[in-house]
Formats: C-alpha cells, sequence, structure tokens
C-alpha cells in the first residue's frame, strides 16, 4: 500500500475480521507483505490445524537481545452489540477512529507497522522485534509456541513491550488469571420422588456458594495489595448450564469460574481448596444416593500475573519513553506474565484506553495514535544511539 501512515494501516487492519473463533491469516498474509516490501523477514509460528498463526520478524543486528513490540492480531466478538458503526470499517469522527480492535489493540499494531520503515532505515545497534500473536483474547493461548522458540535462542531480547491501552501511561503490573470448568454428575428422578436423585444443580449452587466465601476470604484487607484495583485477589462465576425441565431432578450441572489473582497469589489454591471441599463434604453425600455421581473440576485457561520492578532496566527504559516513572498497574490481563516467565521482562503501554474495548462504537483517539506515533520514533532513536 502506498500510504504507510499509521491511520492508514489501522483501517486495514479493522477491515480483517479477526474474532478469536476465526482465522486470522489474512491480516497476518497483509503483515508479512508489508514487512517484505521494506526488507524485513517474519517467521510464522501456526496452530495445529493451521487455521491462525503468530508472526515474529526482527530489524537489526540478529545477534544480539534487542526489544520486542508485541500485539495480539484477534479481537472479541461483536454478535448482540449495539454498533452505530461498521464494526469492521473503520470510521472517522470528531477525532476518534471507530471500528472494533481500534483500542484493543490494532491501535498499536498499526503505529509499529508505520515505524517500521524508521526502525529500517536506521543503523540499529540493538534489534526491534515483532511479535504479533492469535488467540490472547481466549487466555493468551497462541502466544506461547512463539514463546517456547524465543526462550531457546542464544540473544534473549531484553524486554517487551506490549501495546495494550493504557492511554500511553507507563504499566508494570496486572493480575493473573485462572478459567476452571465445575461438572457436577448427579442423579435424575421424576420430582415427585427428589429425595431418590441427585440434584446437581444443588450441588452446583453449594460449590458456587463456597467460591464466594473464598472470594470474601480473599478480600480481606490483610492480602490487599493497593497498586491493584481493585486491591485483591477476586472470584468469580460467569456461566451455568444445567436443567431439563422442571419435574425431572436435574442429572447433569456444569458452571464456569475465574480467579483474577494478585501477583505472588497462586489461583490454582482455589481450585484445590474447592475441590478438597466437594471430595469432604459433598461427594460422599451424593455417592450415598447413587454411587456413579460427582464432581470434577477441568482448567480452561490460565496465564500468569505481572509484576515488573520499578527499579528495572525495562521499567527505566519505559519511562524514558513515555515521559513519566508514574508506574500504574491494569485490571486486565496482556501475555505479559508469559514474556516475564520466558525470561523477557515485561512492560506495558499503548495507545487507546480499555474503557472502549470490548464494548460496542470501540475506538482509539487520533491524538493517542500520533503519540504512539512519537513514542516508537523515540524508540529507534534510543535503539540506534
Amino acid at each position: 500500500m502506498n500510504d504507510s501512515s499509521s491511520r492508514a494501516l489501522l483501517e486495514k487492519l479493522i477491515g480483517f475480521a479477526t474474532v478469536s473463533r476465526d482465522s486470522n491469516l489474512e491480516m497476518i498474509a497483509f503483515i508479512r507483505d508489508f514487512l517484505e516490501q521494506h526488507g524485513v523477514e517474519s517467521k510464522l509460528f501456526y496452530n495445529d490445524a493451521r487455521t491462525k498463526a503468530n508472526l515474529f520478524a526482527t530489524i537489526g543486528p540478529h545477534d544480539r537481545g534487542g526489544i520486542v513490540l508485541s500485539g495480539h492480531t484477534d479481537v472479541v466478538p461483536v454478535d448482540g452489540q449495539a454498533w452505530t458503526v461498521e464494526p469492521f470499517r473503520m470510521s472517522e469522527h470528531e477525532g476518534r477512529l471507530y471500528g472494533r480492535g481500534a483500542a484493543d489493540m490494532k491501535g498499536f499494531i498499526a503505529s509499529v507497522l508505520a515505524a517500521v520503515p524508521h526502525f529500517a532505515g536506521r543503523d540499529l545497534r540493538l534489534p526491534v522485534h515483532l511479535a504479533f500473536s492469535y488467540d490472547e483474547e481466549v487466555g493468551c493461548l497462541g502466544v506461547r509456541p512463539m514463546l517456547a522458540e524465543l526462550e531457546k535462542r542464544p540473544h534473549k531480547p531484553l524486554l517487551c513491550l506490549i501495546g495494550e491501552p493504557t492511554e500511553l501511561k507507563p504499566v508494570l503490573g496486572h493480575k493473573g488469571k485462572l478459567a476452571m470448568r465445575c461438572h457436577v454428575k448427579g442423579a435424575a428422578c421424576h420430582s415427585a420422588y427428589a429425595p431418590y436423585g441427585v440434584n446437581a444443580i444443588q450441588y452446583a449452587a453449594r460449590l458456587i456458594n463456597r467460591l464466594e466465601v473464598i472470594g470474601e476470604q480473599l478480600a480481606h484487607p490483610q492480602h490487599h495489595d493497593e497498586r491493584f484495583d481493585p486491591p485483591y485477589s477476586t472470584v468469580q462465576t460467569g456461566v451455568i448450564r444445567g436443567g431439563r425441565a422442571l419435574n425431572i431432578v436435574p442429572e447433569e450441572c456444569e458452571f464456569d469460574f475465574e480467579v483474577r489473582a494478585l501477583p505472588g497469589f497462586d489461583a490454582n489454591e482455589v481450585a484445590h481448596h474447592l475441590q478438597d471441599y466437594a471430595e469432604a463434604e459433598l461427594v460422599p453425600r451424593m455417592r450415598a444416593v447413587k454411587p456413579d455421581t460427582g464432581i470434577r473440576l477441568q482448567a480452561l485457561s490460565a496465564y500468569p500475573g505481572l509484576a515488573t520492578s520499578p527499579e528495572s532496566e525495562a521499567a527505566r527504559l519505559l519511562a524514558q519513553l513515555c515521559g513519566s516513572n508514574e508506574f500504574g498497574t491494569v485490571a486486565f490481563g496482556t501475555e505479559g506474565g508469559l514474556f516475564d516467565q520466558a525470561g523477557i521482562p515485561a512492560v506495558v503501554c499503548g495507545p487507546g484506553s480499555m474503557d472502549q474495548g470490548h464494548k460496542p462504537d470501540e475506538f482509539v483517539t487520533v491524538e493517542q495514535l500520533n503519540a504512539c506515533d512519537a513514542m516508537l520514533k523515540r524508540l529507534a532513536d534510543h535503539l540506534a544511539q
């Protein structure tokens, strides 16, 4: 394309309907072609079905660490949302650029691509790496095979900048997440003989109530970390399914719950506590009525929290790029904790606000996009010094 400005690139990127349930390969092919036009080679990391791919590229020397600029290509669905503009066609009004992914987080990817000519045209002493992933929105799943290879490299990147929307304020921390599904197998019978069955919904209700008690314990002030909002780990049940008719004791019930864990708290403790409660208190009562009943927990997804030190080299560079050392945290998760686990310190900073993310009429402002462009030019200057 002739216009490689961040605005023009964002318009193109929004046009790819990369909802997590669908393929991102068309967008990845566009990015790969764009990079090739500027003399930059890239490597793809496919999922098992080869319907999605991560992209990794390096600009500058390959024999040293450098800086990773990371963004996810997938977006959340628009189903059931009351959009007043076309979600997968960018529109502009009063300095706002509208479209699904404008803030979360194609705006950042557009700025990164717009900066490619600046990076490629400089004699960089340290490389810049581009890492674009799939399936971030469904549990930070897609980036993992790409990180597995980065861990093996002799010259591991020095730090990773995750471009999630923070209004370009420097962020060093976020909570981790564990998503679980609980299956309750009861025993059906006519509701007139309810005591002779095992009501799966009622046992699920006891488990959900137990999760609420655990959440109340985690909210005690001694567990608080005031850097976060809310300042404690949380437990929430979000989905429940069960029952077929009012006059049938339900045989099956399942529900999904999540733990949003402060850095340093192992969210699996909640799952272990629930499993222990089920096996000690509930399963014996169920099996006293019907032996083939039970309760089973299934992990759906998980990613770690992030807590980068304000004294780290990554934090110092972020402060330099942003012009601020007022470091914050965010409530939402990112792939940053996974990069950190792979030995690549991570920070979070990107254009737009998550107040617009996942909502109808999502937007990023032109001002924020321009400011991100300027930040990346400062990064190019830093890497060329």
